[in-house]
């Protein structure tokens, strides 16, 4: 094995990213005359579909989760680093890592992408749904909120504890308020003793007029029903303007409104990992608005054709001018596609233009609901949940992880137990702070301060606009 990778005649491809682009571009190559650096900054694979379970205790992380090492281990072309790449020089084709450069032939950038606040300094007020990380941070915070709220003597306070405000209503902020719903109305409901969990009120708000907006009407509306027959309050066609503190605001029409929760997740917007920037200083690279790399019919840059870009940090159109969607299906497609193509190319052989083959989409909306859109297959309800059920189940990768995810949901479906119910904190212990009622006066007024200053501005900027359409209607006739 070591003779073969420091086989210099080789040609070697260097894959940064260990998500469905990378992991499946390198099992491709598995077989090909080439050397194979898989570069991650962690050393595992994440099935993020299902990162919302771990978010509300319904899994635990290595249940979603498999080693890179071990997934790539019978491939003898293949080594795994766990690095960070820190700029990349297409010229001499090397990436820099922290300690080490590394030299490639063909280099897969499957880095992802990372949420997307639109300027907003937002991350640590409401956290998104993207890692690992992220999903322990949000399980940490929503824990931490039933605890707070049975020992919490205000009841004000107390409310605000059990008020739980998501912010995006794609196939993450429907599947996680649909977990969080059952959850409190549901799992908790036992195992307080001073706390009502049922009163939970779980929030979602969504820009556009309807919630799945990429799927068909008739299905988003149904999610939203089922949404709501679990308990979830769905707000459409509003933006959040603001989050300060435990104070959402946000413009609903031409008024503000604000909701107090102690608990904001983040599920709206996405951007491009930051190798995308460095993509367009060094190869001149174009980016679209959020951030992506314009690529070719192959995936490869312009300027550098043995650059490749794939998944979620690719701005890619098919055949009909349609933008390919950050989906997993379409990261995984890719990275075998341009694996084929690199294999083909060292052999001087053709390959078919890329075509994306469409899965469908589905999301799940608590036990017994879903909806799925196969284009010529379109469900809801229980059939639905059962095709999203076995679909998860048949794509994750390892056979343990397969094993331990259906008794997981077996004993979560007719226990209506979710058994990862853990608050971690790393490196110290988990702390519930509970303020005084001074300290909750000052508070309040400051926000209402802010609150009158933000309508005062809305209110200029609503007059200036009437007298622009007073003055463009005399100027018409």
């Amino acid at each position: 094995m070591v003779n073969q990778l420091n086989n210099k005649d080789l040609h070697h491809v260097v894959i940064v990213g260990g998500g469905f682009g990378g992991l499946y571009a390198a099992q491709k190559l598995a077989n090909a005359p080439v050397k194979v650096t898989l570069i991650d900054k962690r050393n595992f694979h994440v099935f993020q579909p299902l990162l919302y379970q771990v978010a509300t205790g319904g899994l635990s992380p290595a249940d979603i989760s498999s080693p890179l090492r071990s997934l790539l281990s019978k491939n003898k072309n293949t080594e795994v680093l766990m690095g960070e790449v820190m700029d990349i020089d297409p010229d001499q084709q090397t990436v820099q890592l922290r300690y080490r450069e590394i030299k490639y032939d063909s280099l897969i950038l499957a880095t992802g992408v990372t949420h997307q606040y639109f300027g907003n300094d937002w991350e640590g007020k409401a956290p998104g749904l993207k890692t690992i990380e992220n999903a322990l941070e949000i399980r940490r915070r929503v824990f931490i909120a039933f605890e707070a709220a049975e020992k919490e003597p205000n009841p004000q306070r107390r409310k605000d504890w059990l008020t739980f405000v998501l912010v995006g209503a794609g196939p993450a902020g429907v599947e996680l308020a649909g977990a969080l719903a059952e959850l409190a109305h549901g799992t908790l409901k036992e195992d307080f003793r001073n706390i009502d969990t049922s009163q939970a009120e779980i929030i979602l708000l969504q820009s556009p007029d309807r919630i799945l907006p990429v799927y068909p009407p008739h299905l988003s509306a149904k999610a939203q029903k089922s949404l709501e027959k679990l308990g979830v309050t769905v707000k459409t066609g509003v933006r959040v303007t603001d989050i300060r503190g435990q104070i959402v605001t946000y413009r609903e029409g031409n008024q503000l409104e604000q909701i107090q929760a102690r608990t904001i997740l983040w599920t709206a917007g996405m951007k491009a990992s930051p190798i995308a920037n460095i993509l367009a200083e060094r190869t001149d690279a174009q980016l679209d608005k959020a951030g992506r790399v314009i690529v070719e019919p192959h995936f490869n840059l312009a300027k550098y054709p043995n650059i490749f870009v794939i998944g979620d940090l690719a701005h890619y159109e098919d055949q009909e001018g349609n933008l390919l969607p950050g989906i997993a299906p379409v990261a995984m497609q890719e990275g075998e596609y341009v694996a084929r193509y690199i294999r083909n190319g060292i052999q001087h052989r053709p390959l078919s233009p890329f075509k994306y083959v469409d899965w469908g989409n589905l999301a799940v909306i608590g036990k017994h609901q879903a909806v799925v859109d196969m284009g010529w297959l379109k469900l809801s309800g229980f059939m639905a949940w059962f095709v999203w059920l076995f679909i998860h189940v048949f794509y994750l990768l390892e056979f343990d992880n397969k094993l331990i995810v259906m008794i997981q949901w077996a004993w979560s479906y007719f226990t209506e137990s979710k058994g990862a119910r853990l608050i971690t904190t790393p490196g110290k212990d988990p702390e519930i702070r509970l303020e005084d009622d001074h300290e909750t006066v000052i508070y309040q007024a400051s926000l209402q301060q802010d609150l009158q200053k933000v309508a005062s501005e809305v209110a200029i900027v609503n007059s200036q606009k009437g007298s622009e359409d007073n003055v463009s209607n005399l100027s018409s006739t």
